[in-house]
This record gives C-alpha cells, sequence and structure tokens, in this order.
C-alpha cells in the first residue's frame, strides 16, 4: 500500500476524538502494545496512512526523548488535523486512565486492586496476540528483503542481549547508518502530511519554548520558591529527560516527588501498581502523584497541573520536529536510512515481544493457547482489536471466578 491509494478523512475534531477515546479506553499493554493498536487503527482497517509513512513517525517517535507511543498519537492526530488534531487525539487517548488514576489518588476510586488481577491476566495475553500480530504486518512490510531482514534481527539479537534505553540508542542510529550504507532508497511516494498546517516558524518557535522551559524553570524556582512552579519543573524535566517512555519515566518520577518528601515511596508504589491496570499511556501515572501530593499543589489542580506538564515536551517536540521530518524524510538518503531504522524498529517489537510481553505474560501451556487464539482472530480479522481487549478482560474475569485464571506477575 503507497501513499498515493490513501484517501485521508475530513474530519471534525470531535471524530478525531472519538477515535482516539476509544483507543484510550482499550489499548492495554503498554507503549508497544499502543503502537501496534494505532497500526492496526490506522494503516490496517481505516487506511489513512501507509506503513512506510506509519514507520517513519513511529522512527521519529523513538529517536527523540518522551512517551513514544502518545508522541505517535499525537502526529497521527496531527497528521489528520494540525495542531487542535494533534490535542484533540492526545485528549482522548489519555484522558480515561488520567481520570482513574487522579481519583484514585484522590480517595474517590479505591478499592481492592488485586481484585482485578484475573482482568488484568487476560489482557495481558490479549496484549501478546496484539503485539505479534502486528510484528508479522510490520515485518513483511517493513522488512521485504534479506538486507533489512538482516538489520531486524541483529535488532533485536542486541536488544535482547544488553537491554536497555542506551542500546536502544544504539540500535536506531546503527539502523540509520546500515540503512544509508548499504540499503537502496524506498521508492514509496510519500504524502508528505504529517505535519498537517504546521509552519517550520511555528515549529522553530515550539523547540525554542523547550529549551527555555528546560533550562529557566529551575531558575524561576530558586528565584521564587513557589511550590508550584517546583511540582510543574519536576513534572516537566521528567517528560523531557527521558528516553525510552513508558516505564523508563518512573526512577525519574521517584526523584522529582519522592526524594524532595512530596510523596511516599508506599503510596508512590500504590499508584503504580494501580497504572498497571488501566489502559492508556503510564505518562498518566502523573495524574495519580499529582493528586497525591503532600504540598498545597495536590488534589485536582495538582493532577491537571503535573499531566500537563509531563506531557508538554512532547507536544513541543512533535510540533518542532514532524516539519522537519515531513521534509528530510523524502530524500533518497534519508529514505534508505529510514528503510534501515524501520526494520530496527521491526526488531525493537520482537525483542519487547519477547520481554518483557512474553516473559511477563506467558507461564503454561493455557497461557500459550489463550494468546495464539487473540493473535489468529487478529489475523483473521473475525474481531476489531478494540473488541478483542473487552473480550479478554471479560473472559479473565470468568475465568478467575472459576479459579482457572492465570498469574499476574
Amino acid at each position: 500500500m503507497t501513499d498515493q491509494n490513501l484517501a485521508k478523512p475530513d474530519l471534525s475534531l470531535w471524530q478525531i476524538f472519538l477515535i482516539f477515546l476509544r483507543l484510550g479506553l482499550t489499548s492495554f499493554g503498554g507503549p508497544v502494545a499502543h503502537i501496534s493498536y494505532f497500526r492496526e487503527e490506522f494503516v490496517v482497517r481505516r487506511k489513512w496512512l501507509s506503513d512506510a509513512t506509519y514507520g517513519d513517525l513511529v522512527a521519529l517517535c523513538q529517536f527523540v526523548p518522551g512517551p513514544a507511543s502518545s508522541q505517535v498519537g499525537m502526529g497521527i492526530g496531527m497528521s489528520l488535523g494540525g495542531f487542535p488534531g494533534a490535542f484533540a487525539a492526545w485528549i482522548g487517548f489519555t484522558m480515561p486512565s488520567a481520570i482513574v488514576l487522579a481519583a484514585l489518588g484522590l480517595g474517590l476510586a479505591g478499592g481492592n486492586l488485586a481484585a482485578t488481577g484475573p482482568m488484568i491476566w487476560g489482557l495481558k495475553l490479549v496484549a501478546v496476540g496484539v503485539v505479534a500480530h502486528a510484528l508479522s504486518g510490520m515485518a513483511r512490510s517493513l522488512c521485504p528483503d534479506i538486507p533489512r531482514a538482516v538489520v531486524a534481527i541483529i535488532a533485536a539479537a542486541l536488544m535482547i542481549a544488553f537491554s536497555g534505553v542506551g542500546m536502544q540508542a544504539i540500535v536506531i542510529v546503527g539502523g540509520l547508518v546500515a540503512g544509508t550504507l548499504f540499503l537502496q532508497a524506498d521508492l514509496v511516494k510519500l504524502d508528505g502530511k504529517l505535519a498537517a498546517g504546521i509552519s517550520p516558524k511555528v515549529a522553530v518557535i515550539a523547540l525554542a519554548i523547550f529549551g527555555v522551559l528546560l533550562i529557566g524553570l529551575p531558575l524561576l524556582v530558586q528565584v521564587t520558591s513557589s511550590s508550584w512552579l517546583a511540582v510543574f519543573d519536576g513534572f516537566y524535566r521528567s517528560g523531557a529527560l527521558v528516553f525510552g517512555g513508558g516505564h523508563v519515566v518512573l526512577p525519574l518520577l521517584q526523584e522529582a516527588v519522592v526524594a524532595p518528601g512530596w510523596v511516599d515511596t508506599d503510596t508512590f508504589l500504590a499508584g503504580y501498581g494501580a497504572t498497571q491496570a488501566v489502559p492508556g499511556p503510564i505518562f498518566t501515572f502523573a495524574a495519580y502523584l499529582g493528586a497525591v501530593l503532600q504540598t498545597d499543589t495536590g488534589g485536582i489542580a495538582g493532577a491537571m497541573i503535573a499531566l500537563f506538564a509531563i506531557f508538554l515536551p512532547a507536544f513541543l517536540f512533535v510540533i518542532g520536529l514532524l516539519p522537519f521530518w515531513d521534509r528530510i524524510r523524502h530524500m533518497p538518503k534519508m529514505r534508505a536510512g529510514l528503510a534501515g531504522v524501520n526494520a530496527a524498529v521491526v526488531g525493537l517489537l520482537a525483542s519487547v515481544l519477547y520481554d518483557p510481553i512474553w516473559t511477563g505474560s506467558i507461564h503454561d501451556v493455557k497461557d500459550v493457547v489463550i494468546a495464539f487464539i487473540a493473535f489468529t482472530i487478529l489475523q483473521w480479522r473475525l474481531m476489531p482489536v478494540w473488541a478483542l481487549v473487552l473480550a479478554g478482560g471479560a473472559g479473565g474475569i470468568v475465568m478467575g471466578y472459576f479459579g482457572v485464571a492465570g498469574t499476574v506477575v
């Protein structure tokens, strides 16, 4: 499928919001699973993006700091509706988990989190099938020849042997170098509309704001001693300096809120456990932390400040980089380099499918069978992803009732 065959619809902001709201309600499984859900929705089912364009967007979001899956969602929203579309996509995808976690932090939605174990077990097994399905589709599209397959295999082997954010950066850069030196340029004609409505001038302003806030906020905190600014600065830096997204943000958040005594360790860990039980981006953990801050900035206001601050760098990066990315990704040499990067991304997806998704979800033959059924359902398109996710959670609850649910690790 090439971009010439695609017909992007003229969507209202409300329609973009509703599409991402459904994804935000059903996207369990962490950042890599989220990227898989997005591909299924916009590349496979709706055919609004080609695999080549989607791969380019994912590649960019792997390069820059921030929550990769949320940035991919913002980029898709921007391609559909410019900056307002990116904001609508972020609100829809983020709101469900943010509301639940903020409510938990406020003491409005407590309860026995252990009781959700069977449901989480079912959702994790569905996530295995979802990621495996995405991997097979992306491998066919982005690794159609032996050279790119070799790049993907090497990337997966390196990530499995030497896991970590540093190795991820090495693998991505290595894919770029290998593509530039050894691969032929991808001849797919691209539509160049990822940054719809965003001019280079606006992009430069966004990058300048990012830098000014990163440097200026700590100085303002020292000068004013404002607790509001201190909270904003702590969450902004957590979102701005994390590479790899997802769970990698946890040490930064712990340093930001536990070290100064704003949140105690037990409360922090309880919220992290609750984050595993909700769909959507892990960065919404910030809404919980903002709500439980033991300062005058806690509560609803604290949740809103923390959530906005941790995602703001991602917005600034997407706005600031996509217009330039739209230009350079058309260059023949860059196309060859991106062919290598996209192959490396397939390898990254394969390594994550193995660890932690497979190793953290598959513990016996029953788990293998259920994950394989989920994969088969998606391969034969017997059920949309969102319905499969709901069925997985409901099935886990039913199996838990009869005492046959598996173990949640």
